[in-house]
């Protein structure tokens, strides 16, 4: 939670269900709410109109580009972050200054990224 005692949420968009899992249950132990999506239609959904803090978002979702979910986020201010199992070489241009997560994850650095984004997204409030 929050100062303001909001429990902060996070979007998994992430096609391996195990992968998934074992995200949820680290964020939930760190006090987040999850919301989950495996393909993009169901990313695109709740990106638009969930009430979401910070996004985790699989490059690669079963073929398909995570890439309109990142838009959508992106014209809410939403931070988010990118992981895959292939580093940065995914990212089209307009994506490669945003932050990156190498799978198989690291749990305390998913915090330490997740943690970052929000405390930056707070900075940048007016």
């Amino acid at each position: 939670m929050n100062n303001a005692g909001h429990q902060r949420c996070v979007l998994i968009v992430e096609d391996e269900m195990f992968l998934a899992m074992m995200l949820q249950d680290l964020l939930e132990d760190a006090g987040y709410l999850v919301l989950k999506a495996a393909r993009l239609p169901a990313a695109l959904a709740l990106a638009e109109s969930a009430q979401i803090d910070v996004a985790m978002l699989d490059i690669n979702l079963a073929g398909t580009e995570v890439f309109p979910a990142a838009e959508v986020l992106r014209r809410r201010r939403i931070p988010f972050l990118f992981t895959s199992g292939y580093g940065c070489n995914g990212l089209p241009p307009d994506y490669r200054q945003s932050p990156m997560l190498q799978k198989p994850y690291d749990q305390a650095l998913v915090r330490q990224m997740l943690s970052t984004l929000l405390e930056d997204a707070t900075d940048t409030v007016p």
